[in-house]
């Protein structure tokens, strides 16, 4: 089984074995654990699942709209049909002041890409979403809500954490994104893609949700990860496109659907 099946099902295993069970702000019950943790080397592998099918391009797509696009209108993303945001989505066809709309505000990336060219040492290179004037301007508090950078001689390293974490649909779509943002940030800053932690405040499977995931976990070896191919002529980060990041040889296990707690 490859590394991000093997870290991400021990995980889901635990919370279904060990699990909290209680109520929370959605009205479906869930089994969570606090304090997850998983790590990749982006050197050596691409942390996206394949013991079932993750919707890459989504994912991606979602990355782009929040940390290039510094976007929160959910119509922008419907037009890329991409519809995850449909049910958090406001009269004024947005989300209001969350996710891209922060990260714009204070111009978060442009102050990330700086400190990585010019003082890759920093200490304080941070990236949260988490700004307390806006939360409640926003449809949802952000989930994933803070990176935290470094570079170790020619690697760039990131720590994503996350507050709140939807196992079964929202965690196999942020493994892939943020390790797909490492690869564009280390690509435009001249580095290499080092270790991505992610850290899992609050892991946890709706009571809905437990029949997808104990098929996942019923499933045979998942196949080994692909490779994440990311065109070289790109030296602006603004200027990637979908068709620059792309999975070559996904191989999965299939579909399994599943329902999103709103």
């Amino acid at each position: 089984m490859n590394n991000a099946d093997r870290q991400y099902l021990e995980i889901v295993r635990d919370i279904l074995d060990h699990g909290w069970y209680d109520q929370n702000r959605t009205g479906i019950k869930t089994y969570k654990l606090p304090h997850k943790v998983m790590q990749f080397d982006l050197g050596k592998e691409f942390p996206i699942l394949t013991s079932k099918f993750v919707g890459f391009k989504t994912a991606v797509k979602e990355m782009l709209w929040i940390y290039r696009d510094q976007s929160n209108s959910v119509l922008k993303l419907q037009e890329e049909n991409v519809h995850i945001w449909d049910e958090w989505m406001k009269e004024d066809g947005t989300i209001g002041t969350s996710y891209g709309w922060v990260v714009k505000e204070y111009r978060q990336i442009d102050k990330l890409i700086e400190q990585l060219k010019t003082n890759p040492q920093d200490r304080r290179m941070i990236m949260s979403l988490w700004q307390i004037p806006h939360l409640e301007g926003g449809s949802l508090y952000p989930c994933a809500f803070m990176t935290m950078w470094d570079v170790s001689g020619d690697r760039l390293n990131c720590m994503l954490v996350q507050r709140s974490a939807d196992m079964p649909l929202g965690v196999p779509f942020n493994m892939a994104q943020y390790a797909v943002l490492v690869h564009l940030i280390a690509q435009v800053t001249g580095l290499k893609p080092g270790l991505f932690t992610h850290v899992i405040n609050n892991a946890h499977v709706y009571e809905n949700q437990i029949p997808g995931m104990k098929e996942q976990l019923s499933r045979g070896e998942a196949p080994e990860s692909p490779k994440l191919w990311i065109n070289p002529a790109i030296k602006d980060f603004y200027d990637f496109t979908i068709d620059d990041i792309k999975l070559v040889d996904y191989k999965h296990l299939g579909k399994i659907e599943m329902e999103v707690a709103v």
